[in-house]
């Protein structure tokens, strides 16, 4: 039977008396009475539930309601004949809804504050990871000083192992992209150069470029997306599976373990790729010369010796060990910094490489002012 609510009013006092099934069957129409006699009555009214006869969530919210929950609170306790499970569940709800508060709304901010706090915590967030890097690296320093005279704590085959990683495995590709850039900025080189009728002068533009900047910047940027989100997936993974800790009980340091030979690796293999890089990239060049400007071989290899000094080779080639140490600083850091997820390992290594190639742009621009105040 459909639930119904009614005020009785042949009784003193009036009589409230609900009966019928109050479930969500029955929930438009019961909603309906229940707004509708909402100020009818009174806290001296009487309120009868013994006709109950089925009763769930939604009708027990109803009551809840239309009595008042510190009336139901009463009710639960003197309506002997509703069942006990009936009790039970307007007890329930009248609970969840007395402890229910609405959720107070954040106020908006104007959207110049909001720009302004964003800004704000992003320089600050800077200023953290800044200090935290400072702070890994002098700890790397410290780490290789005190190993540096214990040929016993030397880790010679895990170095081995990436060198072999970081370097031979990434050979290929850093001297595929070196040539094909070298083919491009020369061919560009003699468009350009060829309407001054200056088309010699791209021998010189190929090795400047690839000498002093191109030669080690693209070889840090493969290697900052190569080499430092491996070794942050490592770490972390490592971090994630709790080995770390596990090398911490052994009495192990983990920086002797997992950084140094890491670090060392990397300040090997990078200037190793950087001497091929150069190589690869003046190669393309010299051939986009013999093929489009008629250059000879011997007449290219004429015109570097005597035109390019070798303080451009090693401006270049004195940039890589510093590239080298921060890719594997920062790699290795983002990787302590996982915490117990895979989600962890990914957002840190996705940082690890943006952070790495920025710094390696800001430091190459930093060198070349240097160097032509210098005037090397």
């Amino acid at each position: 039977m459909a639930g119904n609510a009614r005020l009785d009013t042949s009784s003193t006092p009036a009589r409230l008396r609900i009966s019928g099934d109050w479930t969500l069957a029955h929930y438009a129409r019961l909603k309906q009475q229940t707004e509708q006699l909402r100020d009818q009555y009174d806290a001296r009214t009487a309120i009868d539930l013994d006709e109950v006869s089925s009763l769930d969530t939604a009708g027990a919210s109803l009551l809840v309601e239309l009595l008042g929950a510190e009336r139901v609170s009463q009710l639960t306790d003197t309506a002997q004949k509703l069942p006990a499970a009936d009790r039970a569940l307007l007890q329930t709800v009248y609970s969840s809804m007395r402890d229910f508060c609405v959720p107070v709304k954040t106020p908006e901010h104007n959207i110049g504050i909001q720009l302004l706090s964003r800004i704000g915590c992003a320089v600050d967030k800077l200023w953290q990871d800044s200090l935290q890097l400072l702070g890994f690296i002098g700890l790397i320093l410290q780490t290789l000083a005190r190993n540096l005279f214990r040929p016993k704590q030397w880790r010679i085959t895990p170095m081995v192992a990436h060198i072999e990683q970081v370097g031979l495995d990434a050979a290929p590709i850093v001297i595929l992209l070196t040539f094909m850039v070298g083919a491009v900025v020369a061919f560009l080189g003699a468009t350009v150069l060829a309407n001054f009728g200056a088309g010699i002068f791209t021998v010189d533009l190929v090795a400047f470029s690839f000498l002093r900047e191109f030669g080690v910047l693209l070889t840090a940027i493969l290697l900052a997306g190569r080499t430092a989100s491996a070794f942050t997936a490592q770490i972390g993974s490592m971090k994630a599976n709790e080995e770390i800790d596990a090398i911490r009980t052994l009495g192990l340091d983990p920086m002797d373990l997992l950084v140094l030979p890491r670090v060392l690796a990397l300040l090997i293999a990078l200037p190793l790729l950087t001497f091929l890089a150069m190589m690869a990239g003046i190669l393309g060049g010299a051939l986009v010369c013999v093929v489009s400007l008629g250059i000879s071989p011997d007449m290219f290899i004429s015109l570097l010796h005597s035109d390019i000094g070798v303080q451009h080779f090693l401006v270049g080639m004195v940039k890589a060990p510093f590239f080298a140490f921060l890719i594997a600083a920062v790699g290795c850091l983002e990787g302590f910094k996982v915490s117990g997820s895979a989600e962890s390992v990914g957002a840190h290594t996705t940082s690890s490489v943006v952070q790495s190639i920025f710094i390696v742009i800001v430091l190459d621009a930093v060198a070349a002012l240097f160097f032509m105040e210098m005037g090397w």
